[in-house]
């Protein structure tokens, strides 16, 4: 399994409130072993030095495109031709105009002009600037120049004013340049596209719920994107997918079949009625109890009394289908949610579950992984354990998909 790191970034910082920001991606990029080449407007000096942001890259900032010294180089060549990507970040709406329009007036915009690597941007603006017609223009253009874009966000900005503009958070930025450079290394490296055709996987999705009463219940928090991630991806490789998908508010996947179900004994029943099958992906959290009795009707409320719920314990649909006999998929693929104690509490659920592979990730007090379009795992097989960087989980789920794919292959030899 490639891990994405140690890879060379050229950010190119725009001036704007949001700059912050940026000393902070360039602290993570670091930490994830990136080398990171920093680039400054000078708009964007007015709001942070450049010592600040050599003093975390850890390398000298270029100060104009006019240097003697440097010029006599072609440092601008050089630097545009050395990263692996490029970023831009915060970028204003003056920076996407000029990059739009092909202007290169500057050491920045010489250096976007200059290059043949992709390029990621992240707009950062007030939400009128972002929502008027020639910012939106110049998107469009960006888009069919084959940029990528991260964010806009909905949310405060510091005039005062609500909605889109706001700049991403640096974790999401972080899991969209993870994403890019696994996508750009797999182009440059031509790389087997995963082949599950011939294959019937059945993934589960979601949360369950388990009904207190008709109008209550008892549940995870799961919002299903990974596990639905998942199916497409399977689907994407050529796969028969069964996916079965607790209660969620997102779209079937296309080219997969969806069964929907409320609780875990619903799910379990699904997915036994799904096999046989070669790889079984348990990615619902699924609840460990349900109510002795559900009522029929709404539990009132009397006087300061709660009531009292009897709970019992629901199936265990990984270890059912993981367990050794007749009828077990080749191969059986968990995961683990965990608050504390990651590789303990997951090592240990490997072994019990009788999985062959577990996907591990934190998803303590901080962590937007239940409901947020990224996510940081570890996988563990009994070869080992493996912490892959922060990816979209669209991302991690053809990763996954890729490495099941050549479990299967390898166990077929």
């Amino acid at each position: 399994m490639e891990k994405a790191g140690g890879k060379r970034i050229l950010l190119i910082v725009g001036g704007g409130i949001a700059v912050y920001k940026a000393l902070e991606l360039v602290r993570l990029l670091r930490r994830n072993d990136h080398t990171v080449r920093v680039v400054m407007t000078e708009a964007a000096k007015h709001f942070v030095t450049p010592l600040s942001f050599a003093s975390l890259a850890g390398t000298a900032v270029p100060e104009t495109l006019f240097s003697p010294d440097e010029e006599a180089r072609m440092s601008h060549i050089a630097l545009s031709r050395d990263a692996d990507l490029v970023v831009v970040a915060p970028a204003t709406a003056d920076l996407l105009a000029r990059m739009a329009q092909g202007l290169a007036d500057d050491l920045a915009t010489t250096l976007l002009l200059a290059t043949d690597k992709p390029v990621l941007v992240v707009p950062a603006m007030n939400v009128r600037m972002w929502m008027h017609p020639a910012t939106q223009r110049n998107m469009e253009t960006l888009r069919a120049d084959g940029i990528a874009i991260v964010g806009p966000e909905n949310g405060d900005m510091a005039c005062g004013e609500y909605g889109p503009g706001r700049m991403s958070e640096p974790p999401a930025i972080l899991a969209a340049i993870e994403t890019k450079l696994a996508a750009t290394s797999h182009i440059a490296h031509n790389l087997t596209e995963p082949n599950l055709s011939g294959h019937r996987v059945i993934i589960t999705s979601g949360p369950t719920h388990e009904p207190i009463d008709p109008v209550r219940y008892i549940a995870n928090r799961s919002s299903g994107k990974q596990g639905h991630a998942i199916a497409a991806a399977a689907a994407a490789a050529g796969a028969e997918v069964m996916l079965v998908s607790g209660p969620v508010s997102l779209p079937d996947p296309a080219g997969v079949t969806t069964r929907h179900v409320e609780t875990a004994r619903e799910m379990l029943t699904a997915v036994e009625d799904c096999l046989p099958a070669s790889l079984f992906i348990a990615a619902a959290a699924v609840a460990d109890w349900r109510p002795t009795d559900s009522a029929e009707e709404k539990i009132k409320k009397t006087g300061n009394v709660p009531p009292l719920l009897s709970l019992v314990e629901n199936p265990d649909i990984l270890a059912t289908i993981g367990r050794p006999g007749p009828g077990r998929p080749r191969l059986v693929v968990g995961f683990a949610a965990e608050t504390q104690n990651l590789l303990a509490h997951a090592q240990a659920k490997l072994e019990r579950k009788k999985c062959d592979m577990l996907v591990a990730n934190h998803v303590g007090r901080g962590s937007d992984v239940m409901g947020g379009d990224s996510n940081q795992v570890t996988v563990l097989t009994r070869a080992g354990a493996e912490p892959w960087p922060p990816l979209s989980k669209k991302a991690v789920a053809e990763r996954l998909i890729a490495a099941c794919a050549s479990l299967l292959a390898e166990s077929a030899r």
